[in-house]
């Protein structure tokens, strides 16, 4: 397969889709499609829905996995209490989407294989690691890399299984790296995999992990699939890179706004992909976009199980008016470093800078004055005290505080002419509400609103109001 063939779609299936990838197949993946039409699809999946989670650790409440447990019991069995627990979840994950008994019992091999591999795996890392030459710490990101790819292996095998069984021509390509020899790039790991496959006359099913010497997960942790997914729709040229989520892209949250209020994208940008990224609301990882965006492939978000909705097209081009596309929020600490003695002296900025890169703490926005710098970061409070307590032993007159806020951010291709600032600010006020502060760059392409964490929701449903809702009724007049 080479990247002059552009025919090909590739196409993403995130976990919670991949739990109901049997009601997918009925329509997504094989529908009423027949023949060629099946064809020339090349899709990324995910590990079933919460198997990531029994592996590594929860991704939000972060009771520890089989991962965890193993980094915090060096010489403990508990590790594998957890891998077993994995496994289980893993054959009920495949017996609830299979109907025919002799590919449960093939997808159930499977699993018992690789758990068996992890396991022994990891039984010999403890014993190596008795030795004073070898240190734990040392290995745990292979370890982590090794257990994912486990979750995602499963779920395109089982796929695959479902998608033959159904008479389509189902191809499982395992990114993942099991028992392979050699250190690859990404770059060839995916080239070697996809070389002798034809998407005119197969369905590549292929793992969101993928092994490579640059370790996904040492940069990206749990977002490498998106990477995996832009990176294969680079370098095989696809036509379109298409993310089925379950969901629709829209203006704003319909729990917040009242679903009859929002209003589905049908068009926008890699720079609104980017502003929703920065607060949050990933329509795709960032540096997955980047690397669509340069190889000029157009990402396509749709709802998984609304095949028929052609979903929001994101790729280059600038809107033709401005408008106002999506009204989102987050809620954000507000870090601030006050000092008398900053009035025109450098190096304040950088050192709060070093602090918080070296503690891992997302930055959304900041703002500064004389003698203040404000940052508003993404990030948890033991995180920031640790933060705070660094930059208290390098400015011990500074006044350093922090507060618990939101943002509430209004986003578009073009929002110039539409005095967004003002109009918001207003609309808050008409509201009964306040806004504590709010920043508006020169690209025209995103206003913040930094609120109190309790007035957020009521917030953004007055800004949908005055910039969405306001701006379609005023359309439907005209018409």
């Amino acid at each position: 397969m080479t990247q002059t063939q552009q025919n090909h779609t590739v196409e993403k299936i995130g976990g919670t889709s991949m739990s109901r990838v049997n009601e997918l197949r009925d329509t997504l993946l094989i529908g009423d499609r027949e023949g060629a039409a099946l064809y020339n699809r090349v899709f990324v999946v995910s590990a079933f829905g919460g198997i990531t989670d029994l592996l590594l650790e929860h991704k939000k409440s972060g009771e520890p996995g089989v991962y965890a447990s193993f980094a915090e019991q060096d010489s403990g069995h508990g590790w594998q209490d957890a891998l077993t627990r994995a496994a289980e979840a893993m054959i009920a994950a495949h017996e609830s989407v299979l109907d025919h008994p002799g590919d449960v019992e093939q997808a159930t091999d499977f699993v018992r294989s690789r758990i068996d591999g992890a396991r022994n795996c990891l039984i010999d890392l403890q014993r190596l690691c008795t030795y004073g030459h070898f240190r734990l710490a040392e290995h745990m990101l292979q370890v982590r890399e090794l257990l994912s790819g486990i979750g995602e292996a499963h779920s395109a095998f089982t796929t695959m299984l479902m998608l033959r069984r159904a008479g389509v021509n189902a191809r499982l390509v395992d990114l993942s790296g099991w028992r392979d020899e050699g250190d690859v790039t990404l770059d060839d790991r995916i080239r070697g995999a996809m070389s002798g496959i034809d998407p005119a006359t197969e369905m590549p099913i292929v793992t969101g992990y993928a092994q490579c010497a640059e370790g996904l997960m040492r940069e990206f942790d749990r977002g490498y699939s998106e990477v995996t997914f832009s990176k294969l729709a680079a370098l095989t040229g696809a036509r379109e890179a298409i993310i089925h989520k379950e969901f629709h892209l829209s203006s704003a949250d319909p729990r917040l706004v009242g679903p009859e209020a929002v209003r589905k994208l049908g068009r926008t940008n890699y720079d609104v992909a980017d502003q929703l990224s920065n607060m949050g609301m990933e329509a795709i990882h960032p540096k997955a976009a980047k690397t669509l965006r340069q190889a000029q492939v157009p990402l396509r978000v749709t709802n998984a199980f609304e095949p028929a909705d052609p979903g929001t097209l994101i790729d280059d081009c600038p809107a033709e008016t401005p408008a106002v596309e999506i009204v989102t929020g987050l809620d954000i600490i507000a870090l601030e470093v006050f000092e008398q003695d900053m009035v025109g002296v450098k190096g304040y900025d950088a050192a709060i800078l070093d602090a918080l890169t070296r503690h891992d703490v997302r930055i959304v926005s900041k703002v500064s004055n004389a003698n203040t710098i404000t940052h508003y970061v993404d990030t948890s409070l033991k995180s920031l005290r640790r933060v705070e307590k660094d930059l208290a032993a390098i400015y011990p007159s500074a006044e350093i505080r922090h507060r618990t806020l939101s943002i509430a951010s209004v986003i578009g291709r073009d929002l110039s002419g539409l005095a967004v600032l003002q109009t918001g600010l207003c609309a808050i006020a008409d509201a009964g509400l306040e806004a504590i502060g709010a920043t508006q760059g020169p690209r025209n392409v995103d206003v913040q609103f930094i609120v109190d964490r309790d007035k957020l929701k009521p917030i953004i449903k007055a800004l949908h109001g005055a910039f969405v809702e306001q701006d379609r009724e005023g359309l439907s007049r005209a018409a």
